[in-house]
């Protein structure tokens, strides 16, 4: 039996809450498309308590390891959790982003679209929000926080968020695609600059994926150099409270204890290493990730 039941009705997911439910998707109308997520309410609570808003990493969905465990573990502390599903050009999507279907989606699809959860959570009378993103979704979440004030947000976790270095991106395209990122890239600037950005690039590859088909505005929008890709850069422009968790032994997003601090403002943020936590903060890393947080919360 379903535990909650849902419609989309002019563009806004509307909810019903059944006696004893605790969890179940909830989907949006958002432009041309749906977007869908997982609502996991806490023992007690309703959507108009407190929520955390959960935006997973690249190419990646809201059913994987970490983001499951986020949810399990905060429901099991009393905090409800709403993650969700990006886009990426793909209606009500659901699970890893298929590398053979062409990539059309853009980078700042992200950001647009935890604006409009962050409103759908404001309709449905929610008292706070605190954003959670993880990886690259930890950079699209820095990036909506420190462009946008919504009155309704009240903290942000960036865990592991996605940094930026040209050169080094530059070498992994190379080394993954087997061609160069300039000249890619230029070739597919020039499409957009003559009207042409929904031109498909094929067998272009982009980011893990290899052979990929690419939308020249697509590519553009994930390869263009701005510093806002970094999140050490952004910690400054972000208002709000925020912690940061890096894995000690992270082999995806490197540095972070050296490259963080700099911009760090000690009075409304923190900075916490999970020693010899990966990227994904594995077995029991995640319960010390949730347990900072929880802290975080209750501050």
């Amino acid at each position: 039996m379903k535990n909650f039941l849902t419609a989309v009705v002019c563009g806004v997911a509307l909810l019903v809450l059944i006696s004893g439910a605790r969890a179940e998707e909830v989907r949006l109308k958002f432009s041309a498309t749906t977007l869908n997520a997982n609502l996991t309410l806490a023992d007690g609570k309703t959507l108009k308590d407190d929520v955390v808003l959960i935006t997973h990493g690249t190419l990646a969905h809201n059913k994987m390891e970490i983001v499951k465990n986020l949810q399990d573990l905060l429901q099991e502390a009393g905090n409800s959790s709403l993650a969700i599903n990006l886009g990426l050009g793909a209606p009500d999507r659901e699970f890893m982003y298929d590398c053979k279907t062409p990539h059309t989606h853009q980078f700042h699809d992200a950001m647009k679209e935890i604006g409009a959860w962050v409103d759908w959570l404001a309709s449905q009378g929610t008292k706070s929000v605190t954003l959670v993103g993880h990886s690259r979704g930890g950079n699209q979440t820095a990036w909506y926080a420190s462009e946008n004030a919504h009155a309704l947000v009240s903290k942000i976790v960036l865990i592991a968020p996605a940094t930026w270095d040209q050169s080094r991106v530059a070498k992994g395209y190379k080394k993954n695609h087997r061609r160069i990122l300039a000249d890619v890239l230029t070739k597919a600037k020039s499409l957009v600059d003559q009207g042409k950005p929904d031109t498909m690039m094929e067998k272009t590859g982009l980011l893990y994926c290899r052979g990929a088909t690419v939308s020249a505005a697509t590519f553009v929008s994930y390869y263009t150099h701005d510093p806002r890709r970094h999140s050490p850069e952004l910690l400054p422009r972000i208002k709000k409270p925020t912690l940061i968790i890096a894995g000690g032994d992270d082999k995806v997003v490197v540095g972070l204890d050296k490259l963080v601090p700099p911009h760090l403002n000690e009075k409304t943020q923190r900075f916490e290493i999970v020693e010899e936590a990966g990227h994904f903060f594995r077995d029991l890393y995640i319960e010390d990730v949730v347990d900072l947080i929880v802290e975080f919360l209750a501050e």
